[in-house]
């Protein structure tokens, strides 16, 4: 990773995998997953993770990531991520249909944002400490009715204290579905599959789930589109309650949902809060603020873009052209060879992103913007991955979860308040005053990948979840 080439290149659980952990590991950095099963004095050695049995029934003696989880796993969890991506603008859209205010859209949208920035991190650390099961079908079920009295509260003769109360609801119980997938898989590569394939799956996995998150950060918006035109205002948040209940619920009952350990079961002592304040992890959700950031202004921009010349309509249909280069990129961030860092990927990709951003100023026309988009795409994509990368790196003991949530919720933050304020700059002063804000964000992910490869280390106070240190 950025300070160690060691750690870059070596799963820790592999390092760990050899030498069964002893009581007095619990304060050191070789935990996680092994914490849970140190016996007691006396007592025989846990067998490495090739000796023993899969936790998972059926297992293969080689086994592959696909074949560990089944082959259900991956759509339900990509299905189940788009209402999650699709209420920022679905409650913008229906806002503005019902109420026909541009200024109460983006302000309701920064209410979601804001709900998401409070509950979001507390329902990672609710499922960190009871399991991701129990919590999912909580918040799902919670998710699904704001949903819906959204839609309602929307076209009622209520207030607009009750809209923004409302939207404020959709945020706060929205399930953290990515983080979950996140340490599922995590999980499952370093307790199932044997030490000399982890690492290979851990990169190709990090850029999978990159890339379902540019799938439905990107055509979610579309998605709600479509909806809006077809069906009207209140279509896409009751198709997003519709798809918690379906999908959502099916990722919550699927066998992967313990494959993440929980500290009530385990009684293993979770890292201090401030632990998840390091630097080294602030740095990341800086990074995933500027995401954000960058998905916010650059659709609103686009938007007025498209608005100006007389399309506003098709604006999310161009906005796919960022999420291409962005998703195709993801997937081939697995590909990257060991020799190039965490830390040279986030700067290189974050610079061609900077050139996109730069490029969008300039951009008059629709085949140059389409050019523009696919080269920030193509930025966007690797960062993305490397990010996650990251932070699955770095999480503290018992905190895999929390700290995937954290950066989610960040780029949530960035895309509803940017979504804001790009729409009141569009509509005070122009589109080309609205495309500085992307440049801003693409700004803001180079200073944090500067600050990540020159003034964070990776060493880790608190041992991690999965591999220890």
């Amino acid at each position: 990773m950025p300070a160690k080439k060691h750690d870059a290149e070596q799963p820790r659980a592999a390092q760990t995998d050899a030498q069964p952990e002893s009581p007095s590991a619990a304060g050191s950095p070789a935990a996680g997953y092994a914490a849970a099963e140190i016996p007691a004095a006396g007592s025989p050695a846990p067998a490495t993770a090739r000796e023993t049995a899969s936790s998972f029934p059926g297992a293969d003696p080689q086994p592959t990531l696909r074949g560990v989880v089944g082959p259900a796993y991956f759509p339900v969890a990509l299905l189940a991520r788009f209402p999650y991506a699709m209420m920022v603008v679905g409650v913008l859209t229906l806002v503005v249909a019902a109420r026909d205010s541009i200024s109460l859209g983006g302000l309701t949208s920064a209410m979601v944002g804001l709900g998401t920035a409070i509950f979001g991190p507390l329902i990672g650390a609710a499922a960190d400490r009871w399991g991701q099961r129990r919590v999912l079908l909580i918040a799902g079920s919670a998710s699904s009715l704001s949903l819906l009295a959204m839609a309602w509260v929307v076209y009622s003769p209520l207030g607009t204290w009750a809209v923004l109360i409302s939207a404020f609801l959709v945020g706060a119980t929205a399930p953290q579905v990515p983080p979950m997938s996140r340490s599922r898989l995590v999980g499952v590569i370093f307790r199932e599959l044997p030490p000399a394939r982890q690492q290979k799956t851990m990169n190709s996995t990090m850029a999978y789930e990159s890339a379902a998150d540019e799938i439905t950060f990107v055509f979610g918006p579309v998605i709600v589109g479509l909806l809006a035109a077809t069906l009207g205002g209140a279509a896409p948040m009751i198709g997003a309650a519709i798809l918690t209940l379906c999908f959502l619920i099916t990722f919550a009952l699927h066998r992967t949902a313990e494959a993440v350990p929980k500290n009530a079961a385990t009684h293993q002592e979770p890292a201090p809060v401030r632990a998840l304040f390091a630097p080294r992890l602030l740095v990341l959700m800086a990074g995933a603020l500027g995401i954000g950031l960058i998905f916010g202004s650059t659709l609103t921009t686009l938007t007025s873009f498209m608005a100006d010349l007389g399309y506003a309509e098709r604006a999310g249909l161009v906005y796919g052209a960022m999420g291409i280069g962005s998703a195709v990129f993801a997937l081939a961030a697995a590909l990257f060879p060991a020799s190039f860092s965490l830390q040279a990927r986030w700067l290189s990709f974050g610079g061609v992103l900077l050139l996109g951003t730069i490029g969008l100023q300039f951009a008059s026309a629709l085949p140059v913007l389409l050019l523009v988009l696919l080269v920030m795409g193509v930025g966007i994509g690797p960062t993305l991955v490397t990010q996650f990368s990251l932070v699955a790196e770095r999480s503290p003991r018992g905190r895999s979860t929390t700290v995937m949530s954290l950066l989610t919720t960040a780029i949530v933050i960035g895309q509803s308040s940017s979504s804001a304020i790009t729409g009141y700059l569009a509509e005070s002063f122009g589109t080309q005053t609205a495309a500085l804000v992307p440049l801003v964000a693409a700004l803001l992910i180079i200073l944090a990948a500067v600050g990540n490869a020159l003034g964070v280390s990776n060493a880790r106070d608190y041992s991690g979840d999965y591999s220890g240190h």
